[in-house]
């Protein structure tokens, strides 16, 4: 993971990043979120959709609804209910009449330390959007790219009139996206990889980094650093069994301790995959090749 640019950071300001979107950055830095979650405006004076409103922080509902000015909010757009990316959504809606639409609900139990962002327990979507299916405005049009791996509800929005797509976490400018079990999926991940490289998107605006003005080309170096990871796995295993954590000292060499817990939980999710594929087996706490 790359350490952030250095501040200020342009937190609250709105910035216009082409003619039909602007983007406003949440004050809410951490080792998960780079220099905070990014919410885009989508619209030309004429109607707007927000994209992932962000977290429950009143100054950046603010920040969004001075972007916003007079502008007629049409919809709140949730990529995935990670409490970085939704919860602003209830309190923009009750400032704007606008609905919330999106990703499905999704709530689960945590069962210890977290390595990314908790779920966003009170979620609730006026719809729910379908993969393909599209969101319309004046001058503009949002469709539903169904993208599970990051998190199984995860929903990227192709901006069908200029070739952008908003990838939410799944495709991130500044770090590769965190895959945490057991909702988090590396076989839904790599497929979603894979779906994204097929299509001729110009431009990704990301919800953490900056815009990829290459899409295809970091896709594809995605794929292939995942499927880098996967053999290192394999060929560790091949020394003997081992536990995920065993793994983190090895693969992720000078990493932040606190990272430490993201980066067992990426080998897990590996680990969960090829035993799925029938390369690698457990027992108890250990996992070996078969």
């Amino acid at each position: 993971m790359a350490g952030p640019p250095p501040k200020p950071w342009p937190t609250g300001e709105a910035m216009t990043l082409e003619p039909l979107v602007r983007r406003v950055l949440a004050p809410n830095p951490s080792p998960y979120t780079y220099t905070g979650t990014q919410s885009f405006i989508v619209g030309a004076g004429e109607g707007c959709a927000v994209i992932d409103p962000g977290p429950d922080l009143p100054d950046h509902v603010d920040a969004l609804m001075a972007a916003i000015g007079e502008e007629k909010v049409l919809a709140i757009l949730c990529t995935h209910t990670h409490r970085d990316h939704s919860p602003a959504a209830r309190l923009l809606a009750t400032r704007t009449g606008a609905p919330v639409i999106g990703c499905a609900p999704l709530v689960l139990s945590d069962t210890g330390p977290r390595a990314d962002a908790a779920f966003d327990r009170d979620y609730a979507p006026d719809r729910v959007m379908e993969d393909g299916e599209a969101m319309t405005g004046p001058g503009w049009t949002l469709t539903a790219i169904a993208t599970p791996g990051h998190v199984s509800n995860h929903l990227c929005f192709a901006l069908e009139e200029t070739g952008a797509l908003f990838t939410g976490d799944h495709v991130m400018g500044w770090s590769t996206s965190v895959v945490i079990p057991p909702d988090g999926d590396m076989g839904d991940y790599m497929r979603s990889l894979d779906k994204l490289y097929a299509r001729e998107d110009r431009i990704y605006y990301p919800a953490h980094g900056e815009a990829v003005e290459k899409p295809r080309q970091l896709v594809r170096g995605m794929i292939g650093h995942r499927r880098q990871r996967e053999n290192q796995i394999l060929r560790l295993l091949g020394e003997g069994p081992r536990s995920a954590a065993e793994f983190v000292p090895v693969m992720y060499k000078g990493l932040d301790e606190k990272l430490h817990r993201a980066a067992e939980m990426s080998v897990t999710a590996h680990l969960i995959d090829l035993e799925r594929r029938g390369l690698v087996a457990r027992s108890d706490e250990q996992w070996r090749t078969i």
